[in-house]
């Protein structure tokens, strides 16, 4: 973000809020190159957004009015500057329906709070596809009006030149060219007049006070009815269980037809048809942005993909031949290397520890010399309190005090993003260990908070092994 961008941000919030700009922390850029910023002052908070594809801009506010104007959850547009590319919207927080999934599912355990929020989601769709569709002006659509044909190639031939080949699977280019335009007719034959939310995944959910916001739907177009739902449930890393993709396809379902009357069996049938497309988008993305750009991150959805794949290949058949497809797709289900692609452990190991500066901050038992400290005692502190004194930064009481009444997590987000920037270089490096500390007075209530959150942060990120350790706490036991 330049200068000029960076004030004009401020002078929108300062304007909106009537106070006074107290930090601009970057957030962590996803898979496209926006930028998002949590813009703070005493009492507020807000993302400032700067975009310099206007179209899509334009998208995403057209859509944003219409969804408002529906009473459907996305976040509030205080103000925008479309020659400047840059708007402020609504701060939703960091809960992602991704996150959530993280931090619940458990040991393979799926569990019914979660179930209940994929629900909650699912019956909200349909008023999305079929009620909003009615107010949306699709000439403000980007890059397409519709997920035509057109639409479909593009994100077939994605998959072909970013996996496909990146991948080395072998295949004959015009035969396989030839079966994607049949799949391509085959999902075309079928109504694909409603909105289209394009990107409908975990990362684009977001969970505030027990409500479900959407964000990221500035390419919605008009489409089919399945593609969204195939978005949500074959969502690579989610990897919700088969049985549970189906309970939650059935209630989708039940919801949709309290607004139109459909023939399930055939839903279905197309649907899994959806639901292959968009496994090969999602790979063309992973090997875009993982093999092409080295972004290791992507790289770990590739296996999750694959197994989707597979089950799709073994147990659902399309009335449609594509023998060159399927050959290729089976090739990529067979590799031994595409399957531990992203899982192998990076060699890396990240030591964070909790501290008291009054004994001294912590060696490198590494001996590299080298690592971060980041002094907490700017933090107001929770131990002078009385009734906190006897507790830690793991107690619920003192996590609240913390994130209500200090300046806390806008402390942390710029740990984050210097932590983060480090480990990504030392992992293109070879690196093997970086050192964290956090210290305190007490190394009881601030440090420790920090050094947990670091690590929850790095474990839900990174395939790294985090040691973490609280000296002072640990000195008690």
């Amino acid at each position: 973000m330049n200068k000029k961008t960076r004030q004009l941000l401020i002078e929108i919030f300062e304007k909106q809020f009537n106070e006074k700009v107290k930090n601009i922390t970057r957030l962590a850029r996803s898979g496209s190159a926006r930028e998002y910023y949590r813009i703070t002052s005493g009492n507020n908070s807000a993302i400032g957004v700067f975009n310099l594809d206007k179209k899509e801009n334009i998208a995403f506010l057209e859509f944003t009015e219409k969804f408002s104007e529906n009473n459907l959850n996305v976040p509030k547009i205080y103000d925008t500057n479309i020659d400047e590319n840059v708007y402020l919207e609504e701060d939703l927080g960091d809960t992602t329906l991704f996150n959530y999934l993280s931090k619940v599912y458990q040991k393979g355990i799926f569990p019914g709070e979660l179930i209940n929020v994929y629900k909650n989601v699912l019956s909200i769709l349909p008023k999305i596809q079929i009620e909003v569709d009615k107010n949306i002006d699709y000439s403000k659509c980007y890059p397409r009006h519709s997920f035509d044909r057109q639409s479909m190639m593009w994100d077939l031939n994605y998959f072909k030149y970013y996996f496909l080949k990146l991948a080395n699977v072998s295949f004959d280019e015009q035969l396989l060219e030839d079966d994607f335009h049949k799949l391509c007719d085959y999902l075309l034959k079928h109504e694909n007049d409603y909105f289209l939310f394009r990107d409908f995944q975990s990362r684009n959910i977001m969970l505030k006070e027990d409500k479900v916001y959407f964000i990221d739907y500035q390419g919605g177009r008009k489409g089919a009815l399945q593609y969204d739902v195939a978005s949500l449930l074959y969502d690579a890393k989610a990897n919700i269980p088969e049985h549970i993709r189906k309970e939650l396809l059935n209630h989708y379902i039940d919801e949709l037809q309290k607004y139109i009357k459909i023939d399930k069996e055939k839903f279905i049938q197309q649907y899994y048809g959806y639901v292959l497309i968009r496994i090969m988008q999602a790979m063309g993305a992973y090997g875009f942005r993982g093999f092409y750009e080295r972004k290791e991150h992507f790289l770990k959805s590739i296996p999750f993909a694959i197994k989707n794949m597979e089950f799709i290949l073994k147990n659902v058949e399309l009335p449609l031949k594509i023998p060159v497809l399927l050959e290729a797709l089976n090739n990529i289900v067979k590799s031994k290397w595409l399957r531990t692609i992203g899982k192998e452990k990076n060699n890396m190991t990240i030591r964070i520890n909790s501290f008291a500066y009054k004994n001294g901050i912590p060696g490198d038992a590494k001996g590299n010399g080298g690592g971060f400290v980041f002094d907490c005692r700017g933090i107001m502190n929770p131990g002078r309190i009385d009734k906190y004194k006897p507790l830690t930064g793991k107690d619920e009481a003192v996590k609240k005090y913390l994130e209500e009444k200090t300046e806390i997590n806008n402390f942390l987000q710029n740990v984050f993003n210097i932590v983060d920037g480090t480990i990504e270089n030392y992992i293109s490096r070879n690196f093997t260990d970086l050192l964290v500390n956090f210290g305190c007075t007490g190394g009881q209530h601030r440090s420790v908070y920090s050094a947990e959150k670091l690590s929850d942060h790095l474990q839900n990120k990174y395939d790294v092994s985090i040691i973490l350790q609280h000296r002072e706490l640990d000195a008690k036991k």
